[in-house]
């Protein structure tokens, strides 16, 4: 999808539809831009490749009323489109490297784990919290041979001790796979743990509390916890396996345990984040969400709240002296 704004190219966007194959180019493009535009802006004029007439008429349904496609006609048209078509034989070339490139990792490490086949979805689980403070588990899923971030998911876990790993991992855990043990979501053929023995444990436990048979294995970091030393733990209690730096099954298994842990570390900020600009005031007796708010878009937030005297916080619409003592008192 190239983007021209007022004749000049502003970039590509590579797009990939799914379940293309064997379907006719034009087939392809006439389902992209139905689909596409229905949650984008229709340009006053689309240029294609191909036949006009079916895409002009897929996008005027969409829009329900007239829309400029046309075949390139004029050298700078012409130019734009084959500026296009470049790009996307390079974005494609691109993604065919990276997908054989993912394709020989997973076979490594099925040659390393010594897998009946190789494993096409994995799901690998972390947990992030400040002291036990605002848990969140991460639940991130490579497919087939890459990332696959439309079927992540992230967890609350509540009703723990704070700073329980174990029991917020059994929380994630159960709350994931008794979908799957009922029937439900999909199946993943292997489940990576960020974690030693004790996390393995409880994987082992849910997993067979659901009746579920998933091969599984923890990562857990080496002694000195440096990448690269990192020593893959089994639940069946088999001696640990320690990779070379430079094994590519190693590589995809960092890989994935770093992107679950960023989404597990950006929840869980985003999580307490909230928590401390919104549960501390409510925590207030006589502040409800509606003061709250009121307080919040006086001071510009928790911090200018925190930093207001009595006075200016008797001066917001609600919040009479004692209950302003109150507030000022709770907040040191």
């Amino acid at each position: 999808l190239a983007m021209i704004r007022g004749g000049r190219h502003l970039g590509d966007r590579p797009l990939f539809p799914s379940n293309a194959q064997g379907c006719a180019p034009l087939d392809a493009l006439v389902a992209f831009v139905e689909q596409h535009y229905q949650d984008h802006p229709v340009p006053g004029r689309v240029l294609v490749n191909l036949d006009p007439a079916p895409v002009r008429e897929a996008l005027e349904a969409v829009v329900e009323g007239k829309v400029v496609v046309v075949a390139a006609r004029y050298e700078n048209e012409r130019a734009w489109i084959g500026m296009a078509e470049n790009n996307a034989g390079l974005a494609l070339l691109v993604r065919e490297q990276e997908s054989s490139r993912g394709e020989q990792r997973l076979e490594a490490l099925r040659d390393a784990l010594q897998l009946a086949e190789t494993p096409t979805r994995i799901e690998c689980f972390d947990i992030s919290h400040t002291m036990g403070e605002a848990t969140v588990a991460s639940c991130v899923v490579w497919d087939g041979t890459a990332m696959k971030k439309s079927e992540y998911r992230r967890y609350n876990i509540a009703g723990i001790t704070p700073g329980d790993d174990y029991a917020a991992m059994r929380q994630a855990l159960t709350r994931r796979y008794e979908k799957v043990a009922a029937g439900e979501g999909v199946r993943p053929d292997l489940i990576l743990i960020d974690g030693g023995k004790g996390q393995m444990g409880v994987a082992r436990e849910v997993l067979a509390e659901l009746g579920l048979d998933i091969m599984m294995f923890g990562v857990a970091k080496g002694e000195s916890r440096k990448p690269g030393l990192e020593e893959l733990v089994f639940p069946d209690g088999r001696e640990p396996v320690h990779m070379r730096p430079d094994a590519p099954a190693l590589h995809l298994i960092q890989e994935i345990r770093d992107e679950a842990h960023r989404f597990a570390i950006t929840g869980h900020r985003a999580r307490r984040a909230k928590a401390r600009n919104t549960s501390r005031l409510e925590d207030i007796a006589g502040v409800g969400p509606t003061r709250r708010r009121k307080l919040l878009a006086a001071f510009g937030g928790l911090d200018g709240v925190r930093d207001a005297t009595v006075e200016d916080l008797c001066r917001v619409d609600g919040i009479n002296r004692h209950l302003a003592e109150q507030i000022y008192n709770a907040l040191r």
